[in-house]
């Protein structure tokens, strides 16, 4: 069912971003030069491999779907592939890409760093690669990147806990009339192996770091590095798995007052837990999201989650389009940041997009007016 709603949903948004170029896929050649034939010859559409994750989290499924359906409507074939986090897999998928003759690489890596054979291939063959969201690195063969303000993502995820807490308003501003404290909280990163979860982290603790320092928050468990609040692969069992250990050793005698979750898998992984401690659905301490999952706007809805932070997918599949785009045109795709996202081997021309925090007040706005979700599947919890 996601499948099918998602490819609907990102015709629609993907064609809105590149109607300007669906007359005619343009010719051009890939960054490093000649390229496969196809539409680097000039010739109308041309094959392009994208790369994705894994089947297991809706928003890859929605990522993939939109990034497809927009590439097909400017007329290119599309190779839509999905890992199920094993790199080996990723490894030969994209291999498989490159074999068959793509003009050009979208790739959302399992391991930003496991890919380095494979981009010195595509360079080779003068095949542009376009990092989707997740920054490659160690490589000098990406060429450009579309994501979102990762770091100011984390500063979102963390200011959605302090306005949970009562202590911010939603710029971020400290509150009057705030509660003193101190409260309880814990923290969750995302996997290590993702350089998205080192951005969200570090615009996190950056927000919270204060708050900690003056014993407004206070971590119970001691656990305040990002190895130690990481979360393998994203996984929500073993989200739960570790708020369960944090509650069984450190909670006896006192309660949680939130949580810093960086996705909203791993939101709910952390809510079964606390439910199974004992905690209502009524009572829940403040957790944090991201990514606006219809299974925990459902929860936010409910009251149960407290916020999400909703990156607009679409309109990120909408720019890695025009960067395809642009490089078969044999063009430079317009970039907003060129100072920021250093992979260890250069700095890598970024496309960056806003984001916004969704709880409870502005679901409506942000995600039904929007055509994100509709009000029946945010009752529901379940994508049409």
């Amino acid at each position: 069912m996601a499948r099918k709603l998602w490819h609907t949903r990102a015709l629609a948004a993907a064609t809105t971003g590149v109607m300007a170029f669906a007359l005619a896929a343009c010719g051009g050649t890939g960054a490093g030069g000649g390229g496969n034939g196809g539409a680097g010859d000039g010739e109308e559409g041309g094959l392009v491999g994208v790369a994705m994750p894994t089947q297991t989290s809706e928003r890859w499924i929605a990522d993939g779907e939109a990034v497809q359906s927009g590439l097909e409507e400017a007329g290119y074939e599309v190779d839509l592939q999905f890992a199920g986090d094993d790199i080996p897999t990723q490894q030969q998928q994209v291999d498989a890409m490159i074999n068959a003759g793509a003009e050009a690489l979208i790739i959302a890596a399992i391991d930003g760093t496991a890919l380095a054979g494979q981009l010195e291939a595509a360079a080779a063959a003068g095949i542009p690669v376009i990092s989707y969201d997740r920054l490659i690195r160690d490589s000098e063969n990406v060429d450009f990147y579309v994501s979102f303000d990762n770091e100011q993502v984390g500063v979102q995820q963390a200011t959605s806990l302090l306005m949970g807490l009562g202590l911010v308003d939603e710029s971020g501003e400290p509150v009057s009339d705030a509660p003193a404290g101190p409260f309880n909280v814990e923290l969750f990163a995302g996997s290590l192996d993702d350089n998205n979860a080192h951005f969200f982290w570090k615009g996190a603790i950056d927000t919270l770091q204060p708050y900690i320092d003056e014993g407004t928050l206070v971590v119970p468990s001691g656990q305040t590095t990002i190895e130690q609040a990481a979360t393998q692969r994203w996984l929500q069992e073993v989200a739960q798995k570790r708020m369960e250990d944090l509650l069984t050793a450190n909670y006896g005698d006192k309660k949680v007052d939130g949580v810093l979750a960086p996705y909203d898998g791993l939101s709910r992984g952390i809510i079964e837990a606390l439910r199974s401690a004992g905690y209502a659905d009524d009572a829940m301490p403040v957790v944090t999201g991201q990514d606006a999952e219809i299974a925990s706007v459902k929860l936010i809805a409910d009251g149960v989650q407290y916020a999400t932070i909703f990156k607009d997918t679409r309109l990120l599949a909408e720019q890695a389009v025009i960067a395809t785009e642009a490089y078969l045109a044999g063009e430079e795709p317009e970039a907003n940041n060129t100072e920021d996202y250093d992979n260890g081997e250069k700095i890598v021309p970024s496309y960056l997009l806003e984001s916004t925090i969704v709880t409870k007040d502005n679901i409506q706005s942000a995600l039904v007016d929007t055509g994100y979700w509709t009000a029946e599947e945010v009752e529901s919890g379940v994508a049409e």
